[in-house]
């Protein structure tokens, strides 16, 4: 019935707990989940959880907040992609949030890993899962510089203003809500919420960050999604089978997953 988008399912929360969480989500009517991949030397994890589960499926990628770490290269990029299980390129994208005392020019090394996991999707013609926090003007002119619109992939955890979801859209680019939706300080995000046609919308845990109220406060999972997609129904005034259907099937048709 419901997918979860993005999670973290090799984080060390999870340890030895995933045989559970997948019965968890049995229960809920969280039929898939795609695993999604932060740097490369914790990528082999993220694989293993897709090759051992018939419905978790991942992706590879360097998250733009990972600064100390391996940087992927254009080429290793596609390679690892060229696997039936990975789905998407990413997570990818830009964030600024953290900048601190550092200038523009000085935060160059993220916008060209953006750069890379971007063409390496249009080779490997995969799409891409973007991160963007306190950047999202350069998020988007990079994406139309690098002519992302050819993959298109999914705004993730969207938190920024109506114009920014009309601009990804634009380009192609699902809108992905989680858990920080449902709580009752996210006003504007709400009214987005609102605007997005169903047809570009996807919904996710992002766990084991963000749980969804009633649960918030706690460590995330990926059978709370249904929480996600219930509130969403409410909010829009609508079935929610109607909010499952419409994001199982985007999951579908954007990651050509087969569900």
């Amino acid at each position: 019935m419901f997918v979860d988008s993005h999670c973290h399912l090799d984080f060390p929360e999870y340890a030895n707990q995933v045989p559970t969480l997948l019965e968890r989500m049995k229960a809920a009517r969280v039929t898939h989940a795609m695993c999604i991949s932060v740097d490369m030397p914790d990528f082999p994890n993220v694989l293993a959880l897709a090759e051992a589960y018939e419905n978790l499926f991942a992706t590879v990628g360097t998250h733009p907040d990972y600064e100390d770490t391996p940087e992927p290269t254009e080429d290793q990029l596609v390679e690892l992609a060229n696997h039936p299980k990975i789905l998407a390129i990413g997570e990818t994208g830009l964030d600024y949030y953290r900048i601190g005392d550092r200038t523009y020019a000085q935060m160059e090394w993220q916008r060209e890993r953006f750069r890379t996991h971007i063409r390496a999707a249009k080779r490997a013609n995969k799409p891409l899962i973007i991160h963007t926090r306190s950047a999202s003007e350069d998020t988007i002119r990079i994406l139309k510089e690098e002519g992302a619109n050819q993959v298109a992939g999914v705004m993730h955890c969207f938190t920024e203003t109506w114009d920014v979801a009309q601009a990804a859209m634009e380009l192609g680019f699902y809108i992905s809500f989680s858990g920080i939706v449902t709580f009752k300080n996210a006003k504007e995000l709400q009214e987005t919420c609102k605007k997005v046609p169903l047809d570009r919308m996807l919904i996710e845990t992002d766990a084991p960050f963000l749980a969804p109220i009633p649960h918030r406060g706690k460590t995330n999972e990926p059978a709370w999604v249904s929480h996600v997609g219930e509130f969403i129904a409410n909010l829009r005034g609508i079935s929610v089978e109607e909010v499952a259907q419409a994001t199982t099937h985007n999951f579908k048709t954007l990651f050509k997953a087969p569900i």
